[in-house]
């Protein structure tokens, strides 16, 4: 803290980069390399005795490796010490049980990044209201899109800056998600009442004052048909490869226009849950929340041969559609904005609140009579309605009663139990 009321705050922001096929072919090169020198330096460190485990050996390995390796000069030398930074990260959050041990990268399921650690090689400037550009080591000057005012320039100073970046390859093609460091004031209390929130399958968002948030199909009629083309087609050309075969050019590129669809309407997901949580943080003083134990509920039920599971396929179905809807994701917003806000972010006990009448206070069984609807069995009641907003209700009224689990703002933090070291560790 600078000054009475002040805070220095950290957040991240994210624009799509607009790279010629010359200069993505460089960042590829760059990502390659730096996936490569992970993998050197993972088998360097399992190699290596335990008292030559340090940091001056493990920079001393990485610079020789530059000069044998011809590739992995395409690497800007302060990327390549932010891989050694990650790498020796990982490791503490593995020996803190924060995470598993680090592992080798794979080629196909790593995704493809390159750091930036210093903020004043970036030498932002904004060109236009749209645009922005940026130096890239090793690259060039290369535009982003300009969506967010950023500290540059005469708006720039020790509180207020840039302190690094990090560029990162989607489906979509390269971003740049940039390190934002800046002076904010002490939120004040946020004056807004207590409201419960529900969040379920066929309703995405109900709130217990009987407001709701829907969204529709993330992909239009035309995306949805052209999706479907193409799994049909890449359906029909994996019938003509080999197990352990190679996949074609032709395959390959089918697989690619799947894959961008895909991350279009992922995108469109994470905007509207960006808009609903921001509108749900700035209206209510104080969000309550169930404690969801989401990988819990998605749990096949598969079974095994011997005793095999029932109605499989529907369960399927309805983990899918969990998945889809990112609760963790939604919680995780509505924590950090409500704390940036001055709001209270509690979780209470999940269990009972889709099943308990919030208007008699009965859990009678068979009352939810379906994944949408609640009518209370209760013969002195007969409440009816829609079972997630009773299941919202449910929630404030725990709240209310003092059975909050995470009684305060901002995010929830849930640690593992320490764990003994990997044998490659001790």
């Amino acid at each position: 803290m600078n000054e009475v009321g002040l805070d220095k705050r950290q957040f991240g922001h994210r624009a799509r980069l607009a790279l010629s096929p010359v200069d993505v072919s460089r960042a590829d090169g760059q990502a390659h390399a730096a996936r490569a020198l992970w993998n050197l330096l993972h088998a360097w460190w399992q190699m290596m005795p335990k008292a030559e485990r340090t940091l001056a050996n493990a920079d001393a390995a990485i610079r020789q490796a530059r000069k044998d390796i011809d590739f992995l000069a395409a690497l800007p030398a302060q990327a390549a010490q932010a891989v050694l930074k990650t790498y020796v990260q990982a490791w503490k959050n593995c020996w803190d049980g924060r995470a598993d041990a680090p592992n080798y990268k794979a080629r196909i399921r790593s995704v493809m990044s390159v750091d930036i650690p210093q903020g004043r090689d970036l030498n932002i400037s904004r060109v236009h209201r749209r645009w922005g550009m940026v130096n890239l080591p090793k690259i060039g000057r290369i535009r982003f899109r300009w969506t967010k005012d950023l500290p540059v320039g005469k708006r720039a100073d020790n509180d207020n800056r840039i302190t690094g970046a990090r560029l990162v390859k989607d489906d979509l093609g390269w971003h740049i998600a940039f390190r934002v460091q800046t002076l904010v004031s002490t939120p004040e209390p946020h004056p807004g009442p207590a409201v419960g929130v529900d969040m379920g399958v066929t309703l995405p968002v109900a709130l217990s004052n009987g407001k709701k948030f829907e969204h529709g199909k993330w992909l239009a009629s035309k995306e949805q048909a052209k999706l479907l083309r193409l799994e049909q087609r890449s359906a029909a050309l994996r019938q003509h490869r080999k197990r352990g075969e190679k996949n074609s050019k032709r395959l390959s590129c089918v697989y690619d226009q799947i894959a961008r669809l895909r991350a279009k309407a992922k995108r469109r997901s994470h905007d509207w849950q960006h808009k609903t949580t921001t509108t749900i943080a700035a209206t209510y003083g104080t969000v309550v929340v169930e404690a969801l134990q989401i990988t819990n509920m998605v749990r096949s039920t598969k079974g095994t041969v011997d005793e095999p599971g029932k109605n499989v396929a529907q369960k399927s179905g309805l983990n899918r559609s969990i998945h889809a809807e990112a609760w963790g994701r939604m919680m995780m917003m509505l924590g950090y904005k409500l704390t940036q806000r001055g709001g209270t972010f509690a979780k209470v006990p999940a269990p009972g609140t889709s099943q308990r009448c919030s208007a008699c206070g009965f859990t009678t069984p068979g009352s939810r009579e379906s994944q949408a609807v609640f009518v209370c069995k209760n013969s002195d009641c007969g409440w009816s309605g829609n079972a997630d907003y009773n299941a919202a209700r449910n929630i404030l009224h725990l709240y209310r009663m003092g059975l909050a689990l995470i009684p305060a703002a901002g995010r929830a933090v849930v640690r593992r139990t320490r764990r003994v070291k990997p044998a490659a560790a001790r």
